[in-house]
């Protein structure tokens, strides 16, 4: 299947799914699609720029990273839909909510995606780097600050794949 029709197809189940359960774009009315498809477009330049580059895992990966962890969405849906390597990769970077803290989450999560290829890699990359823009009005400093030192966290283990 070319790039287009996965991506188009990918997208319309993402929106879909977020839709169901009316997410939005944390601090506004607008879809939540709307940062599906910006983690896309940093996927989609990112892929330009690096040789052997799968773009396809990578956008399914994009569009379909909260899949799982913001909807009613199962791995097994995801399996029969979009197969092992997508499913893993979204997988990856869903959050083990069973664990206490963010901080452990966090380190899990990164753990899971440095043992899958480095399009998985460059996905966490680009959900940073779309989540770094202007941040929801509702934050205060201290969770910018929070969020940038993440953010570092995640380049420091992970900057190495794109």
């Amino acid at each position: 299947m070319d790039l287009q029709t996965i991506y188009q197809q990918t997208i319309k189940y993402a929106a879909t799914k977020h839709q169901e359960v009316k997410q939005l774009l944390p601090g506004t009315k607008l879809p939540y699609v709307i940062h599906l498809s910006d983690v896309a477009m940093e996927i989609l330049i990112a892929s330009q720029h690096t040789a052997n580059f799968n773009t396809k895992l990578a956008v399914q990966a994009a569009l379909l990273h909260d899949v799982v962890e913001d909807t009613n969405t199962t791995l097994e849906e995801l399996r029969i839909i979009y197969g092992e390597e997508a499913t893993n990769a979204v997988l990856a970077l869903t959050k083990n909510m069973l664990l206490p803290t963010k901080e452990e989450q966090m380190s899990d999560s990164l753990n899971r995606i440095k043992n899958l290829p480095h399009e998985v890699w460059a996905v966490k990359l680009a959900v940073r780097i779309t989540n770094l823009q202007k941040p929801p009005s509702h934050w205060d400093t201290q969770k910018m600050i929070n969020y940038r030192a993440e953010a570092l966290t995640i380049l420091d283990a992970l900057g190495a794949g794109n």
